[in-house]
């Protein structure tokens, strides 16, 4: 492959990249052909040893995505990047899509149950508005023992959605690692 195709190539796999980041890479791989060159390699021997154009810019993405997550970890940023990694080779739809998907019903599950607990209370009144005669002490104080439990639960999740957060980009990193290194050697 000439370094005109292998650029071009490139280019058009970078198109997911804002423009000014596939800018740089363009120019990053530019230099990777003027030094090689300069060694006395041929074009092809350079584009050989660079790898495939689309490995390299899903690679790059992947690392690009997971860089935006670790700077603001929305949840758009953290699927991006869980969709990124996915990417990276159908082996990861297994290993990174499932505990993914896991993960989260137990966090969303978590705050669901929160939530409520703390709604309960509020439903309780509601039922004395509509059937005062159904009326316990039992049942407005039981409610707001799990309110209180509810705020617990609740500042559990706001943690443990943080420590989820984290892990998962720490596992994206450690997966991304892991595959680029395959590929390395495949």
């Amino acid at each position: 492959m000439t370094k005109e195709q292998f650029m071009k190539d490139l280019s058009i796999a970078l198109e997911k990249f804002p423009q000014e980041e596939r800018s740089e890479i363009l120019r990053d791989f530019e230099e990777h052909f003027t030094l090689g060159l300069e060694e006395g390699k041929t074009e092809e021997q350079i584009a050989k040893s660079l790898g495939s154009p689309n490995h390299i810019a899903k690679e790059m993405y992947t690392t690009y995505r997971i860089e935006q997550v670790e700077g603001k970890a929305t949840a758009g940023n953290i699927l991006r990047a869980v969709w990124a990694v996915i990417g990276l080779g159908f082996f990861n739809v297994v290993i990174v899509l499932g505990p993914f998907i896991g993960l989260v019903s137990i966090v969303l599950a978590g705050w669901v149950v929160g939530v409520t607990f703390i709604a309960t209370p509020i439903l309780v009144l509601l039922k004395i508005i509509v059937a005062p005669e159904t009326f316990i002490f039992f049942d407005l104080f039981f409610s707001v023992l799990i309110a209180g439990l509810g705020i617990l639960v609740t500042i559990g999740m706001y943690h443990g959605t943080k420590l989820f957060r984290n892990g998962l980009v720490r596992y994206l990193k450690f997966n991304a690692k892991l595959v680029k290194g395959g590929m390395a050697h495949a």
